[in-house]
């Protein structure tokens, strides 16, 4: 199972939107997929009609409970998507976690031996805690959802900082499988110099599928649907499809033919 962490420490650029999407156009294409919310606030299951009431088990119970993964899968209407969802137990796992034996590898020893699903993508807080620690652990890649604004680039030395550590400490195989540029808005002047100077920074490693600012990408979680069910030929669903042929390009030849 390929493991992808979609993470970045700054809140409000289009994470939890883009890991809802990108796992509903991953199962559209036929991949077996697993989504693991690990953000306290549970947007993402939120996104897929979870609610509260409906999480019997979680990411809390995955992590500091050590439940069996099999027990805290929850499918959702997305034929071949599943979801760990979360709940707000979760805000207190990073202060329950520290005095625990190899904290930060949790989530990696919960996903050891999982071969029901082809890939599995990992929604992170907005932080650079105990639980983002957990799924860059974890990931086999880190993709990163980036804002289309001015302090975009001072976040993202940041988090390739804190990539570096892991690496270093806990992970070395972890990689950056890409940058993606999100909230892109045509008409405003400094979106365009943003992305030029990402672009200008990181070369390759940015996506050439951009993610637009779009109202029904909005929407959609207030209605529990991935804008791809939503709205299908609205702009922001085309850029999650076409973001996902990249994304599949980039995965590696014997992982894509297994």
């Amino acid at each position: 199972m390929i493991r992808i962490a979609i993470a970045n420490q700054k809140g409000g650029v289009g994470k939890t939107t883009t890991a809802i999407n990108i796992a509903t156009a991953m199962a559209a294409t036929g991949w077996k997929t697993l989504l693991i919310d690990l953000d306290p606030q549970g947007n993402a299951s939120t996104g897929f009609g979870i609610y509260a009431a409906d999480r019997i088990r979680s990411s809390y119970d995955l992590l500091v409970d050590q439940a069996p993964l099999v027990e805290c899968i929850q499918p959702t209407s997305i034929p071949g998507l599943d979801i760990v969802p979360a709940t707000v137990d979760l805000s207190g796992a990073e202060v329950e976690l520290v005095s625990v034996e190899q904290r930060t590898a949790r989530l990696r020893a919960a996903l050891a031996d999982h071969t029901a699903h082809e890939i599995c993508f990992i929604d992170c807080p907005p932080s650079l805690g105990l639980l983002t620690l957990n799924a860059l652990t974890t990931a086999d890649t880190l993709l990163v959802p980036l804002q289309c604004e001015f302090f975009a680039l001072e976040g993202l030395s940041q988090l390739l900082q804190t990539v570096e550590r892991v690496q270093q400490r806990f992970n070395p195989d972890l990689g950056i499988i890409g940058v993606v540029l999100t909230m892109f808005d045509r008409r405003n002047r400094l979106t365009d110099q943003v992305a030029d100077d990402v672009r200008d920074c990181l070369g390759g490693l940015v996506f050439e599928s951009v993610i637009p600012r779009n109202v029904r990408l909005s929407e959609a979680p207030s209605h529990g649907l991935p804008a791809l069910v939503y709205d299908h030929a609205c702009a922001g669903s085309r850029a999650y499809m076409s973001l996902a042929r990249e994304l599949i390009g980039r995965l590696p030849e014997k992982r894509k033919a297994a």
